[in-house]
């Protein structure tokens, strides 16, 4: 295994703009990725296994929940922290960078913004810990940008619900402890509801055959008549604007970590290119490489300071969803068109898992589909500056 010999590009100095804590917090995710992500992640990737053993270390340094309140395990950090925490992770792997996305944002934030205080304190310190890994369960097999149109149902028994339905395309869901479940009530009212593992009915299979995300654990919730105590419905808001709350929250973590796989592929082909003789010469010294590795770092620094504006945005409470939207928008395309151009500087070696190019581009391939895929941001924003939906 090479030596991770990455360096971060800060072209436009945005260090000076970040707290003693963040950079704090940065730091320690990145030297974590480095020590125990990129030695063993291209092999966990070529045999398509996600890497249980990196849970504690995600939990250590603060991946899951950093902004939960420390009174329910959290890390009670900002919102740039959280961000930050994203980049470095991706930077190592979009697939580890999902699996705590989704531990934070769409499991510990429903709980946490509404669940009751019971709920809080039964399950968020154990998320923040890794002790419990959690799945959200949204996307069905035939409603994935139209999450409305969902037909997992449950029904009121008396002292339980009868929950049914299936889910797909959920990360985490081969290992989850726990899944929070978005499913219509009789009156076709969407709820969240906990479901655990170990309840009669409820299943996970896992999804093989993927070319993205290899190192991430993905599968499909089955729900057959599945018993859910009532005390594991979420009672503070319901309708979908509550699951689009929490996929808010993870799309913003998306808008820094694909930065962080954008650095690294520049870093790698910079690097490379250096190095590489050609004709008697660097190839770094030839127009067209430097006309690539130009129009990275300028769409890396343009991503990064949209980021950190949004952060700002985020932690006043004033970022709205399609700001969020058009930074998950615009930083993945950033990053998928980096890895492509990345992968031509180093030509037929950018194939090999000798680097890491070839991973991010085809784990970038998922990111720029999942939670609202280019197409569907793009309209969001369209009706949010022409106040006319086409989606209907």
């Amino acid at each position: 295994m090479k030596p991770d010999l990455f360096e971060a590009p800060d072209y436009y100095n945005l260090d000076e703009l970040l707290s003693d804590e963040h950079k704090l917090v940065r730091d320690a995710a990145r030297q974590w990725v480095k020590r125990d992500v990129s030695p063993i992640i291209e092999s966990y990737a070529q045999k398509a296994e996600f890497p249980n053993e990196i849970i504690g270390g995600l939990a250590e340094i603060g991946a899951f929940g950093p902004y939960i309140p420390v009174e329910y395990g959290g890390a009670g950090l900002d919102q740039i922290s959280y961000g930050l925490i994203m980049q470095e992770i991706e930077r190592g792997d979009s697939g580890v960078r999902s699996t705590a996305s989704v531990q934070s944002s769409l499991v510990m934030y429903p709980i946490f913004a509404y669940g009751t205080e019971e709920q809080r304190k039964k399950y968020l310190p154990k998320l923040a810990t890794g002790e419990w890994m959690g799945c959200f369960g949204l996307t069905e097999p035939d409603h994935g940008s139209n999450p409305g149109g969902m037909v997992s149902n449950f029904k009121d028994k008396g002292d339980h619900y009868l929950l049914n339905g299936a889910k797909l395309w959920i990360s985490n869901s081969p290992f989850a402890d726990i899944a929070v479940v978005w499913a219509k009530n009789e009156e076709g009212r969407i709820h969240g509801l906990i479901v655990e593992r170990g309840m009669e009915g409820f299943s996970t299979p896992e999804t093989h055959n993927k070319w993205s995300l290899r190192a991430s654990a993905t599968g499909e919730l089955i729900f057959d008549n599945v018993k859910v105590p009532k005390e594991n419905l979420l009672p503070g808001k319901t309708g979908l604007g509550a699951p689009l709350g929490c996929l808010d929250s993870a799309r913003y973590g998306i808008s820094w970590g694909a930065i962080g796989a954008a650095m690294d592929c520049y870093d790698t082909a910079l690097r490379y290119a250096k190095e590489r003789i050609q004709f008697g010469k660097p190839i770094a010294a030839t127009q067209l490489q430097q006309k690539k590795l130009a129009e990275m770092i300028t769409e890396i620094t343009k991503a990064q300071l949209l980021a950190f504006r949004l952060g700002q945005l985020k932690n006043e409470g004033r970022a709205t969803t399609a700001q969020i939207s058009m930074a998950k928008r615009n930083n993945v395309d950033m990053a998928i068109n980096i890895a492509r151009e990345a992968r031509q500087v180093l030509g037929g070696m950018g194939i090999t898992g000798e680097y890491s190019i070839m991973r991010h581009m085809m784990n970038l391939e998922s990111v720029i589909t999942y939670e609202g895929t280019h197409d569907i941001h793009l309209l969001i924003t369209g009706a949010d500056i022409t106040g006319h939906s086409a989606f209907k």
